[in-house]
């Protein structure tokens, strides 16, 4: 055996060589080196599938994850396009009462305020409805910066229109109570025998001037108190027999002569329609009748433009 040779023997059953080979220490330098190369890299690959073994729940786990929040960015951008179409809805909302306010005041005669704020289109522009047809995969920011903006301006818009429904309610109340105070109905069913103006007095045949409306009818007749008051006097008055008077406040004032009996007294509250006293025939008078007077602001006027019965 050389120094740079190893030989081997191939030996049969009896231990007699029957072969040999020479190899040398290169060849088998280089075989250790295939090995360990060979079992290196195997070891590198055990330990990168046991890595990966290791990873593959993970990812999983992130996958997952990813598809979840996608899902729910997803449902996110379309509750933000449902509410951009509400905003809209309400935008329109608020321009139908608006309108519906300006009708109210048209209808009880009552001043149209008009509106500063630009959302109504006076002193600016209406705003536009906000595109929420985006698709899902788009970017919202815009969309929500958008409504954050209009969200202020129709905020300010309920509170403007807030301010003008109580305003009409207000004079509303007020107006309702002007008509429940205004003469408006007949105090008395019969025939009118002598209107207001001047006239030729029965009693002295002179020409005089009538401050009422004289109504004829059977003694005992009720009459009805024409609007909402308060009785303000009952008892005799000359001429007039039994009178009482009702204060309707604003101005109004309504005399009722010749009575035979009153049914309410003074200090108490009546409303429109309610039996107040029965015709007569006291004082100076020519037959049961009730002599029926309107007068505003302490100035007598013509009853009859204020039966609307």
């Amino acid at each position: 055996m050389t120094m740079n040779k190893f030989t081997f023997f191939l030996l049969n059953s009896n231990g007699t060589p029957i072969k040999t080979a020479n190899i040398s220490k290169g060849l088998i330098f280089l075989g250790l080196l295939i090995m360990i190369g060979i079992f290196s890299g195997l070891g590198w690959l055990l330990t990168d599938y046991s890595k990966l073994r290791q990873i593959r729940p993970e990812k999983t786990q992130m996958s997952e994850l990813i598809s979840d929040q996608s899902y729910l960015i997803a449902q996110q951008r379309k509750q933000i396009q449902a509410l951009a179409s509400k905003l809209n809805d309400l935008k329109t909302n608020i321009l139908v009462l608006n309108e519906f306010e300006k009708k109210i005041r048209v209808i009880a005669n009552l001043e149209i305020k008009e509106d500063r704020d630009g959302l109504f289109g006076v002193g600016g522009s209406v705003l536009e409805n906000i595109d929420a047809s985006l698709p899902l995969s788009e970017n919202h920011t815009q969309l929500l910066r958008n409504m954050h903006s209009q969200v202020e301006t129709v905020s300010s818009a309920l509170d403007v229109q807030k301010e003008n429904f109580q305003s009409l309610l207000k004079k509303l109340k007020v107006k309702q109570n002007i008509l429940a105070a205004t003469p408006s109905i007949r105090p008395v069913d019969g025939w009118v025998t002598s209107r207001f103006g001047y006239r030729k007095s029965p009693f002295t045949n002179r020409k005089e001037f009538h401050k009422g409306l004289d109504i004829a009818t059977r003694k005992g007749t009720p009459i009805i108190a024409p609007a909402d008051g308060v009785v303000t006097y009952t008892g005799g008055k000359g001429f007039m027999g039994n009178m009482m008077t009702i204060s309707h406040g604003y101005g109004m004032l309504t005399r009722y002569g010749h009575i035979h009996k009153f049914l309410k007294k003074k200090g108490k509250k009546v409303q429109r329609g309610e039996t107040i006293a029965l015709v007569g025939n006291t004082g100076r008078s020519t037959g049961p009748h009730l002599h029926y007077e309107v007068h505003l602001n302490g100035i007598p006027v013509n009853p009859e433009k204020y039966i609307l019965d």
